[in-house]
């Protein structure tokens, strides 16, 4: 008998989220638990992302987190999703990176974002980011783009911004940044006068390197052309996801990590029994996208009670629609075809996905449904 094909990779992007009536130290368990079942359900990764200054997010310190991850698991690669380099020098992150790889070798992810240094050109924006209407390609629906201009430009954000980085500081270029942390990593670092520094730990650390993006911009430049693992955002982005990837295997030159391009694309997902239930756990990921985008920053996440309790006008429908509308929210039957969809039309090598829930039981089972609905699909196509 024909063995049955490995099945696309799926991995988890998690922000150790905390819901409404819970705790931080709560938050955090639940992803060390989260983290050991996506092992057993047979995850190839988990990947912890960074957020500051917001309620509703445990996961500010990604290197901390993986570090309490992997010592919590045994095969499972570990990993950032991303950490932010507008924040901290290459040096430090690949200490950090290094210290944990020395602990548990070959299992760790070094995933590298640019939003921190993304404020400026925030600030440029229009308000209006383009025309209002919606496409369909091949099945993918492609949502108007969303602007974040309005929330960069308010006093909060500001605010935030200046208590992340030492006054006066200003973050180098990204390219830049992502070539400083691979000569670090091998070793081969120099200043402008030529004097050498090496990071220990962290030099000649086994850490696969990433770099995440939302748009054809920069990170998906800087990724092909050192011909570094992609990963691209349909879940915080949908609008653009088409043209990250199109850039990204556009400038890809290969390179001793890969020889072709590597796209992980990710999709906000919540599986259950039947649709009629994922439909209802996924109610309040509106009300928590719309904190996000009036300038409040990710709020606990909200009960099914609270998210029912909340008096949507027309505005708040609209604020929120491009991610509502994309988060794949059914039994395992659906979301697999609509995963299969998303891989299809971008033509990802690996699927990441995030799943909040208010109870943590209900995270938990809708990982390890869709788990095993992907395992079966992938078995029935062999027959």
């Amino acid at each position: 008998m024909t063995e049955p094909r490995t099945p696309l990779p799926l991995s988890i992007l998690d922000l150790a989220p905390v819901p409404s009536g819970g705790t931080v130290a709560g938050a955090l368990r639940n992803t060390i638990d989260l983290a050991r079942r996506a092992e057993e359900f047979g995850y190839r990764r988990y990947w912890v992302a960074e957020h500051h200054l917001v309620p509703g997010v445990a996961s500010s310190a990604p290197a901390v987190l993986i570090g309490q991850i992997a010592a919590a698991t045994r095969t499972i690669r570990v990993g950032s999703g991303a950490v932010q380099l507008g924040h901290q020098t290459p040096l430090a992150v690949v200490e950090q990176f290094g210290l944990i790889d020395a602990l548990y070798p070959g299992r760790i992810d070094l995933g590298l974002g640019r939003s921190g240094q993304r404020r400026a050109e925030l600030l440029a924006e229009k308000d209006d980011p383009g025309p209002p209407e919606a496409k369909v390609v091949d099945g993918l629906l492609i949502p108007p783009p969303f602007s974040f201009a309005a929330v960069a430009r308010s006093p909060q954000f500001a605010f935030h911004a200046s208590l992340l980085q030492q006054p006066g500081a200003v973050a180098p270029d990204f390219a830049e940044q992502v070539d400083d942390i691979q000569a670090f990593l091998h070793g081969t670092y120099r200043s402008p006068e030529g004097y050498p520094a090496h990071a220990v730990p962290g030099e000649g650390a086994d850490v696969e390197l990433w770099i995440l993006g939302s748009s054809g911009g920069q990170s998906a430049q800087v990724a092909g052309e050192r011909g570094l693992p992609f990963a691209a955002n349909y879940h915080v982005s949908p609008a653009t996801v088409l043209e990250a990837v199109e850039a990204y295997r556009k400038a890809f030159t290969p390179s001793a990590e890969l020889a072709e391009p590597y796209v992980v694309v990710s999709a906000d997902v919540v599986v259950a029994e039947d649709d009629a239930t994922a439909r209802e756990l996924a109610k309040p990921y509106g009300l928590w996208v719309r904190s996000i985008r009036t300038g409040q920053g990710a709020i606990p996440y909200p009960s099914i009670a609270e998210a029912d309790a909340h008096e949507w006008t027309d505005e708040d429908r609209a604020l929120v629609a491009d991610r509502t509308d994309t988060q794949f929210a059914g039994s395992p039957e659906t979301v697999v075809e609509r995963l299969r969809v998303l891989q299809r039309v971008t033509g990802a090598d690996e699927l990441l996905v995030t799943t909040i829930t208010h109870d943590h039981a209900d995270r938990v089972r809708s990982y390890e449904l869709l788990a095993r609905a992907w395992r079966e699909a992938a078995q029935e196509d062999q027959r």
